[in-house]
């Protein structure tokens, strides 16, 4: 992270906040971000004579990188794709508005067939274990067996689930880019909000309904949920450009933002609750904020004030209502509003817009584009340890309950 890319001062109103401690440096200026070696660089040549692969008989595009500059996203951000975006965004948080997580609700064919298919993609990670003979902390290179498993069975997987199946092949482009980097074995939030442009094109494809926004969130993103959690553990994924301690959490933001709605009235649950060990406990299954909550302190130690001191901050919010209007803000200005993050984001026929340089020529691998005067983006600056490693390499000196607790990074 460079030193003038920091939190939004506007994400919480500071006068509710304990301390109003939002904003902070995470590396001082001599451990700026450098390019590292392995980083492919993606020439303005190569962007100037690529072309998108636009199916002419279906108007369905394989969907690429637009976004170069900071320009761009400006662009973007003012643009119609934006807006209906993030209206879908909003149409599900409140959707979920006061709803627990394992609240009954209607639930459509194309719903239990998505949930269907996450099982599935849960499942396979029992078929790659991880290599036992790599001792690191950082990700385990199994997943890219998994991931390869993903991306060679993807619109196999989408056959029964998205009509027209002209426009597989840009659905499984999102979906197989939804479950973080093959080549880095990472994972953040630019790919959680991969996962939503994906429930985002299947809504613009007519494939649900208004009935379908509850499910959306508290049957399908939770089995997201579900797949991801298993994954970070299991192959120690790396948290993706993480803001450290001074970020929500190591991967994820929709959580924060969907579980916020959830206790938007609640009349006993306030933000302070969180503080207390018992209660997070005990609610922890009915409400996804304080689901993320528990799994942070299950792996790491101290107080939630020592290594998580943003969360601890928020629970200084006096109501549930407050903290979701702010994460809401927060997720437009940290995660859509992150040049490092929007600009692996993909664009194709349902979800539009074109950038200064057109389409960014398709790769495997996690590259970047330089733009004049750009610096590398913190997600390929550094390397940041799983948060899991730790803990297992104590369970191996002796120590026989997993998760472990750990000292943060």
């Amino acid at each position: 992270m460079n030193g003038g890319d920091r939190f939004n001062t506007h994400s919480f109103p500071v006068e509710e906040l304990s301390g109003g401690r939002f904003i902070t440096d995470v590396f001082p200026s001599s451990l700026k971000p450098q390019p590292q070696e392995e980083t492919n660089v993606i020439t303005i040549d190569e962007i100037l004579t690529h072309k998108e692969d636009e199916d002419t008989d279906t108007g369905f595009i394989v969907p690429r990188k637009q976004i170069l500059t900071k320009e761009d996203l400006e662009r973007f951000q003012k643009s119609q794709a934006y807006e209906d975006y993030m209206n879908f965004i909003l149409d599900l948080n409140m959707a979920v508005r006061n709803v627990t997580s394992r609240a009954e609700c209607y639930t459509s064919e194309v719903v239990v067939k998505l949930i269907g298919l996450l099982n599935t993609l849960k499942g396979w990670i029992e078929e790659f274990p991880p290599d036992t003979t790599i001792k690191t902390r950082y990700g385990n290179p199994s997943f890219q067996k998994w991931y390869d498993k993903l991306n060679d069975n993807a619109s196999q997987l989408l056959e029964d689930i998205i009509k027209p199946p002209e426009a597989i092949p840009e659905l499984a482009t999102y979906l197989i880019h939804s479950f973080g980097d093959r080549k880095r074995i990472d994972y953040g939030t630019g790919h959680e909000t991969t996962f939503m442009a994906f429930l985002f094109c299947m809504n613009k494809l007519g494939l649900f309904t208004k009935e379908d926004y509850t499910a959306i969130v508290i049957k399908v993103f939770l089995s997201y949920m579900s797949v991801m959690r298993k994954l970070q553990y299991t192959y120690w994924l790396e948290p993706a450009g993480s803001h450290g301690v001074w970020g929500l959490d190591d991967y994820h933001f929709m959580p924060f933002l969907f579980g916020s709605s959830q206790l938007h009235d609640h009349k006993y649950l306030r933000p302070k609750s969180i503080r207390n060990e018992e209660i997070v406990e005990e609610f922890s299954k009915d409400y996804m904020y304080l689901d993320c909550i528990k799994f942070i302190c299950s792996i790491k130690t101290a107080s939630l004030r020592w290594h998580s001191p943003m969360l601890d901050d928020i629970s200084g919010v006096k109501k549930w209502m407050k903290v979701n209007s702010g994460m809401i803000k927060m997720y437009k200005a940290e995660v859509l509003g992150k040049l490092p993050i929007m600009q692996h984001f993909l664009f194709g026929s349902l979800i539009k817009f074109h950038g200064s340089h057109g389409a960014l020529p398709e790769e495997h691998d996690h590259s970047h584009v330089y733009a004049m005067g750009q610096e590398a983006p913190c997600c390929c600056g550094i390397h940041i340890p799983s948060p899991f490693g730790a803990a297992l390499e104590d369970q191996k000196n002796n120590h026989n309950h997993l998760p472990k607790p750990i000292p943060f990074d």
